[in-house]
């Protein structure tokens, strides 16, 4: 793949997602587009851009390649030290706050919640820490860029590795072991979640998402460039009710994005709020 070849693909990517690849990845991505290629029965990567752009009338071939790319490792109560402080503290206050106004509605969106994990695992704390949970009315929606992921995530059917870190416990009360040894999380949790195809480029489709406790969208940021990050943030803040918490991945910050979010520490975690 040439460099110019590398740059036309990218920048269509960017154009219908505001995902952007540098340079220095043009190797990943090049390696992901000899799949698809090869998938195709095509002779060159000239062939195939041009299928991209001029063949591909439905977006069915773009959505394959976005796929491809997009692949994040996720698994269940992943970077749990944040989860402990959503749990213990964010969700106790938010909860505490809207009973007293008598507002037994609590609604989380999952950004980019790949195979459901994620989404899930917070079901599985709000299940633990709410106390008269059938009094609340719960809203988890999940949502992700890769339809195959959300296909896999509506099964709630897993292996080991994604389940490595939930407590025995849980194994025990929110699973069953399946006869080839996989794990399937329990129509009580999974009936918590709904799931839904979002691409996070199209700011029009973005616009009906408002109204949220709770955002998560760890470790999908990273994919963006500043000004398609910073219209994906800009929009977490309308969507997010007042008092309401933004997380983010470990590695991730909004310092250089936007300041309309408070800092606050809580528990020992440092957590973004809307005041």
């Amino acid at each position: 793949m040439t460099l110019e070849e590398y740059e036309r693909i990218t920048e269509l990517i960017y154009k219908r997602t505001g995902i952007r690849f540098e340079p220095n990845k043009m190797y990943f991505v090049a390696k992901r587009i000899e799949k698809r290629i090869e998938a195709l029965n095509m002779s060159s990567v000239k062939e195939y851009i041009r299928y991209l752009y001029f063949i591909d009338k439905d977006g069915t071939e773009f959505q394959n390649l976005v796929e491809l790319l997009t692949i994040n490792e996720t698994y269940f109560f992943r970077d749990f030290p944040q989860l402990k402080t959503f749990a213990e503290y964010c969700l106790t206050e938010v909860a505490e706050r809207k009973a007293k106004v008598g507002d037994k509605s609590i609604t989380l969106w999952s950004v980019g919640c790949s195979s459901g994990e994620e989404p899930y695992t917070l079901a599985i704390i709000i299940r633990e820490m709410l106390d008269n949970l059938d009094s609340w009315n719960i809203s988890i929606l999940a949502v992700d860029i890769d339809t195959d992921a959300i296909e896999k995530a509506k099964t709630g059917i897993y292996d080991e590795r994604s389940v490595k870190y939930v407590p025995l416990e849980y194994i025990e009360k929110y699973f069953s072991i399946l006869n080839d040894g996989k794990y399937r999380i329990s129509e009580e949790i999974k009936s918590m979640v709904s799931f839904s195809y979002l691409n996070l480029g199209d700011r029009l489709s973005l616009r009906r998402y408002r109204g949220f406790d709770f955002i998560f969208c760890r470790n999908v940021l990273i994919y963006f460039d500043d000004i398609s990050r910073k219209q994906v943030v800009d929009h977490f803040y309308i969507a997010l009710n007042r008092g309401g918490y933004i997380f983010l991945g470990s590695s991730e910050s909004l310092n250089r994005i936007t300041n309309a979010f408070k800092l606050k520490r809580m528990g020992g975690n440092l957590v973004y709020v809307k005041e």
